[in-house]
């Protein structure tokens, strides 16, 4: 089981913030440092001092760690050009040395892009489709040919298809709760299918959708690696708990139904459960971003007590 530690800098985080948190990522043993794609605050948070790019950002931790994976949960197709898009994750790939992972979904926050002028359109599932071609598809383009794409919302002529990244595939995730559209496209693209902040059964029949989609599009099921983002709050003891829970403006008794939450103990046992459901790699959603003593927690008493994948320490 991988755990990966995923940010929301829009409700209120420094590129320096990040940094340290990258960082305590990378010295504490977990697998990767994700963020979102968001450019307004959510709720009640100030949001201060304001939105950070999320391939900005990467393009700077590429550069300041140096083991730990990089990505997004999810790119937000509506933000970035797809042409656009792929040269800046391969440019950020080869400034990492091959670290980069690409989540890429099709926008939902219309609000945000209200505040900062950037179309909306109704049409954002086809238009996703469409990108996951591009991006993929210019990826993929052997150095020396090119690359053409005719679709009914982008067109690509005679690209030569670069830069190209520094791995041979840069891992595309898809995710989401659609039962059939959404299992169709990671089973056409993704490399990982994510499921974000959903029960273990939900998990498990989504799971099923996808492996179902692969099958009928002629791949191995097991090609894919299926994962679950989830809010994490731990604690030494119930206060240390209720305390971290109030730090997130959040209830202990939700957090524990909906996401990761109370001892450690309970949290690797709730962790077993979703990996029985067939999830080997989960997102910790972690809101309070000053609080490095909660990884340290997870890494000591959680992250310690789980299997891990062959090759991986």
């Amino acid at each position: 089981m991988d755990l990966r530690i995923f940010t929301e800098p829009q409700q209120g985080a420094s590129y320096e913030t990040l940094l340290s948190v990258a960082k305590a990522t990378e010295d504490l043993g977990f697998d990767a440092f994700f963020r979102s794609d968001h450019y307004l605050r959510m709720g009640a948070a100030d949001g201060l001092p304001g939105p950070t790019d999320a391939w900005i950002t990467l393009a700077g931790l590429a550069r300041e760690t140096r083991r730990i994976r990089l990505g997004t949960l999810m790119t937000a197709g509506t933000f970035r050009l797809p042409g656009v898009l792929a040269i800046q994750v391969a440019q950020v790939d080869q400034m990492s040395g091959g670290r980069i992972e690409l989540g890429l979904g099709a926008g939902w926050f219309e609000e945000e892009h209200k505040a900062y002028g950037i179309p909306f359109p109704a049409d954002r599932m086809s238009r996703l489709e469409e990108q996951l071609a591009i991006v993929t598809g210019l990826w993929a383009t052997a150095p020396g040919a090119t690359f053409d794409y005719a679709g009914d919302h982008y067109r690509v002529e005679n690209s030569p298809a670069l830069p190209k990244p520094a791995q041979a595939r840069i891992p595309v995730l898809v995710g989401g709760h659609g039962a059939r559209r959404t299992p169709r496209l990671a089973a056409r693209y993704a490399d990982e299918f994510n499921m974000p902040f959903a029960s273990i059964a939900d998990s498990e029949r989504q799971f099923g959708r996808v492996r179902e989609a692969a099958e009928q599009a002629g791949r191995s099921p097991d090609d894919l690696v299926y994962s679950n983002a989830l809010v994490v709050c731990v604690g030494k003891d119930d206060a240390e708990v209720a305390r971290r829970a109030a730090a997130i403006g959040r209830d202990v008794a939700e957090l524990k139904a909906n996401g990761l939450a109370g001892s450690p103990a309970e949290v690797v046992e709730k962790i077993g459960a979703y990996g029985a459901a067939g999830s080997s790699r989960v997102y910790l959603q972690l809101l309070d971003l000053d609080d490095l003593d909660h990884l340290e927690l997870i890494s000591a008493q959680v992250l310690s007590q789980l299997p891990q994948r062959p090759g991986k320490g």
